[in-house]
């Protein structure tokens, strides 16, 4: 097992050094490699193969909805976006300008786009005429770019990829709509498929999406403590559409006014992923996203029959899951590590004694648990496994979540938890920017949400002591 040492002493441990171990995990699990352009990851395979994952899982359940997919241009003309005021100051610290083409200073110069809201109104003004028009309901998968000044892999980086939902609907109640369903939409798909629990909630007018009428959130709970967002749906109300000119003739033939949303999901989640189930070995991904659920390796491969016996278990397992095999002339030990280091949920061992016995070995990546299956029973215990490790993955997380969130009825209390016991704090507010912005001064904290599951924690705001009027999880974010 000395390659297995070799290896995973390379990681930092999660306790001594969060953000090293961060580091060193996707770059030794092969995710990432950094690139010539200050700011920007290459995806690498490994790494490239889980958003593919995540896309085509959320990309099915998008169109369950009835949306569709388009693709816009990457560059808007800057008279485009000036249209909307709020949106563009929003954005303004992050955007990158063209200002030559083909040597040539532009008349105009045009942003790289770092969302497309204004694009997708330029469109809409144009091809919606009629109530008969109505819904749009349009998602791109792209990549966007913001100016960054500090960078992460994955949770922050100045070009990322993502999908962004943009729909028009004629009325408010339908605009509404459409956003609560898509952030249920994206809470039951990290549940579900990513195996991460998430809050969902609303957030304060401080914390929303510049240009939205409203922003709502899911927010998750990482091993360290900090908080995630991890999707947002906007209600953009009339205000793009008015910018815009967006109108439509009703069905009493009068002119009005769409109603707009807008929502999305970046590869920032991978790094939810990451920091919500690695551990100091390396990922641990949950089957349904992992790009191999399985890997066979031949114990003593030398031997007479045990190839052959690996490959025709690989063989058979690819017909129930994603299923690779390592016949590399490395050692059992070190392939153990690299699989571990990688995440792959199941390992199956096979050498000369198991053959002889009828038997193989299941390896949790999870637990680290080892079961004795007969190999004509192992594609049901395999599936039946990937199942268990699935629930499992979720139900820690949702553990861990539930045991780092607290309540605090004082701003002494807030600090002293931040400082000792990083985590979730539900605490009543009274909904004033001046208590919110204290908070955050004196903690380094923010609002992450206003819950949709709302409790009474006391009748006070925990800043100012006046009558409060929701509870609020407050936290470190990334």
């Amino acid at each position: 097992m000395a390659g297995k040492e070799k290896l995973v002493s390379a990681i930092t441990s999660r306790e001594e050094d969060f953000a090293q171990w961060y580091t060193d995990i996707v770059k030794k699990a092969e995710l990432i490699n950094y690139s010539s352009i200050k700011g920007c990851m290459i995806i690498r395979p490994n790494g490239y193969a889980i958003w593919e994952n995540i896309q085509r899982a959320l990309d099915e359940r998008f169109k369950a909805t009835g949306v569709e997919n388009v693709y816009m241009p990457m560059f808007i003309p800057e008279s485009l976006l000036q249209k909307e005021k709020d949106h563009v100051e929003g954005f303004a610290p992050e955007v990158a300008w063209v200002t030559h083409g083909g040597g040539e200073k532009l008349q105009e110069r045009m942003c790289v786009r770092p969302t497309s809201e204004t694009l997708f109104c330029d469109l809409y003004a144009n091809i919606v005429q009629s109530y008969r028009d109505l819904p749009k309901l349009y998602n791109q998968w792209c990549s966007v770019v913001r100016w960054e000044k500090t960078t992460r892999p994955f949770l922050r980086s100045m070009e990322f990829l993502w999908q962004e939902g943009h729909t028009a609907h004629a009325t408010e109640e339908e605009a509404e709509e459409r956003t609560i369903q898509m952030l249920n939409l994206y809470a039951d798909f990290c549940e579900e498929v990513l195996a991460i629990p998430m809050i969902k909630g609303k957030k304060t007018d401080k914390e929303k999406f510049a240009g939205a009428n409203s922003t709502y959130t899911i927010e998750a709970l990482m091993h360290d403590g900090k908080a995630l967002q991890s999707g947002t749906s906007h209600n953009f109300g009339d205000g793009f559409a008015k910018a815009y000119d967006i109108q439509y003739t009703d069905k009493e033939n009068k002119l009005s006014y769409v109603h707009q949303t807008s929502w999305g999901m970046s590869t920032r989640i991978i790094g939810a992923v990451i920091m919500v189930h690695g551990d100091d070995s390396g990922l641990v991904l949950p089957p349904k996203i992992a790009p191999k659920q399985v890997m066979v390796i031949p114990i003593a491969q030398k031997k007479e029959g045990v190839l052959e016996n690996a490959q025709a278990l690989c063989d058979r397992l690819s017909k129930v899951a994603r299923t690779g095999i390592d016949i590399s002339d490395k050692s059992p030990g070190w392939k153990f590590s690299e699989y571990e280091m990688r995440g792959i949920p199941v390992r199956v061992e096979i050498g000369p004694k198991d053959i002889e016995n009828g038997v193989c070995v299941l390896a949790r990546r999870d637990t680290g648990e080892k079961l004795t299956v007969n190999i004509a029973d192992v594609e049901k215990e395999v599936t039946a496994l990937l199942d268990t490790i699935q629930k499992d993955m979720l139900e820690r997380a949702r553990a861990h979540r539930d045991a780092h969130t607290y309540t605090a009825q004082s701003l002494e209390e807030m600090g002293k938890i931040i400082n000792e016991t990083p985590g979730f704090i539900k605490a009543m507010w009274c909904g004033s920017q001046e208590c919110e912005n204290k908070i955050k001064e004196e903690y380094a904290i923010t609002s992450r949400c206003m819950p949709f599951e709302q409790e009474k924690i006391s009748d006070k705001c925990v800043c100012c002591g006046k009558e409060a009027k929701t509870m609020v999880y407050w936290g470190k974010a990334y």
